[in-house]
């Protein structure tokens, strides 16, 4: 089986979310179960140096963008067993960054153009072309208008996954004609509430539609959580699945990790007080070894569920012996919330206002407890990670965090969690986690549990594999 794997982002080579996570460790698990997976994205102009000088030029040809015609260079490079492909044309991708480009949607529509495109010249042809978010939408319409029917084209399926559904790619109708190039009876395939919206179109012609957890499979169903998508879904919900995202297991890792002071592993985490207080120095905060951390590694968005945290946080520090230290950056008014906190208690609140990624490791590292109160999660990565480095997650009940995290209240979780979007339920949550930790041996038994839950790709990839074969069969 062969899958050529198409996503706008792709560790070790650029990145800005989690799409990068999962394009980057998806394809190596599945190469591990003999699936010949080949990764497909853009050749950026920030993507480092070191890594451009591993590339090999194959070929240029040229990709149909509407009337007209564009360079496109394929490079390959390998990493970590797996074969990218790189799309070169430098007006599209010599830019200071990836995305929020007024052109956005041309330079997307070349490059879901180009993924098929690169087949013949390339010696792969795939079985499977799987596509990502908004980026990659137009390229299982693309073969379904243009490719299906051509004989170096048969039988290929177009599996289509979403990441975040409220990022869509919406424009106007004028770039039907002059930029995506569709067919005047195709384009009813992309037009929704009057716009250009290429995900329809991808959710209209691709074979398979995955999300990121079971859990916001069905969510986005509800016009809660579809932002706007909810009936084109619902009518294709046959084709709708979701399968939950995994993390890479080696690369976060507490008994190897070279972001931490001190290593430790589930057979033996008594190190890990180490790193904890290594981690109140760093951010100031007395060395208290019973005061309990929560710890914070988010972008500071209202989507995260930061005013449920804004509403109650002065009253949870106010009358707890508890410690908070905050990463990340965002919204003005959650940034100020956060530095007026450490301000008002500097004993009990560390901030810093940015994103550097060996201190995120060092929050996973030394807290104790993990806080992600989202209003909406698609999959997230954090809880997973925070497992792995035995800090508690506390969430609340929704996408990937239901999926991932279970409460401990019936001796047998590996969290705690809450339901309603509720800044007390929060509260009283959060409450309920700290007097747990009280109990200190209850609390090693869940710590070690914690961290023996297996949230790697294996499981992940297999039903990958097994999607792949329903198709195909």
């Amino acid at each position: 089986m062969k899958v050529l794997y198409a996503a706008s982002e792709a560790l070790p080579f650029i990145a800005s979310g989690g799409l990068a996570d999962v394009a980057g460790s998806l394809p190596q698990a599945l190469r591990k179960r003999l699936i010949g997976c080949r990764v497909v994205l853009p050749l950026y102009d920030t993507i480092p140096q070191e890594l451009k000088d591993t590339m090999t030029f194959i070929t240029h040809i040229s990709v149909p963008v509407a009337w007209r015609r564009q360079y496109c260079g394929i490079f390959e490079a390998h990493q970590n067993g797996v074969i990218y492909y790189l799309i070169d044309n430098q007006y599209y991708f010599k830019r200071d960054r990836i995305y929020g480009h007024y052109d956005d949607a041309e330079r997307f529509a070349f490059f879901a153009r180009a993924v098929l495109e690169i087949i013949p010249h390339i010696g792969f042809k795939p079985d499977i072309i799987h596509c990502n978010d908004w980026q990659t939408a137009l390229t299982p319409l693309y073969y379904s208008i243009f490719y299906a029917n051509r004989p170096e084209y048969e039988n290929i399926k177009t599996v289509f996954t979403i990441h975040n559904i409220q990022y869509q790619g919406v424009y106007g109708m004028e770039l039907i004609g002059d930029v995506l190039g569709l067919p005047q009876d195709a384009e009813h395939l992309v037009e929704y509430n009057g716009c250009v919206n290429l995900m329809k179109g991808a959710i209209e012609t691709a074979n398979v539609v995955t999300t990121v957890s079971p859990t916001y499979a069905n969510e986005i169903l509800d016009p809660w959580f579809s932002h706007g998508l909810d009936s084109i879904l619902e009518q294709r919900r046959f084709k709708l699945s979701g399968i939950l995202n995994g993390i890479d297991v080696v690369n976060y890792d507490p008994s190897t990790d070279p972001n931490i002071p001190f290593h430790y592993s589930a057979a033996d985490f008594s190190d890990k007080a180490k790193d904890k207080a290594a981690l109140q120095e760093r951010f100031n905060l007395p060395q208290n070894p019973d005061t309990p951390i929560i710890g914070v590694v988010s972008r500071l968005v209202s989507h995260k569920g930061f005013d449920l945290v804004k509403a109650v946080l002065d009253e949870l520090l106010a009358t707890e012996d508890v410690q908070l230290v905050v990463l990340g950056s965002g919204d003005w008014q959650y940034e100020s919330f956060f530095n007026e906190m450490a301000a008002r208690y500097p004993q009990k609140c560390g901030v810093y206002i940015g994103f550097v990624p060996e201190l995120a490791r060092k929050i996973y590292a030394g807290s104790d407890l993990f806080l992600m109160p989202s209003k909406s999660e698609p999959c997230g990565l954090s809880q997973m990670v925070a497992l792995r480095y035995g800090s508690i997650p506390i969430v609340r009940e929704t996408g990937g965090l239901r999926d991932s995290i279970h409460d401990s209240g019936d001796g047998q979780g590996n969290g705690f969690t809450f339901a309603r979007y509720n800044a007390h339920d929060m509260l009283h949550t959060i409450r309920r986690a700290l007097e747990g930790y009280k109990n200190r041996e209850g609390w090693q038994v869940l710590v070690k549990r914690a961290m023996e839950c297996d949230n790697s790709w294996a499981s992940s990839a297999s039903e990958y594999i097994r999607l792949y074969k329903n198709l195909l069969k």
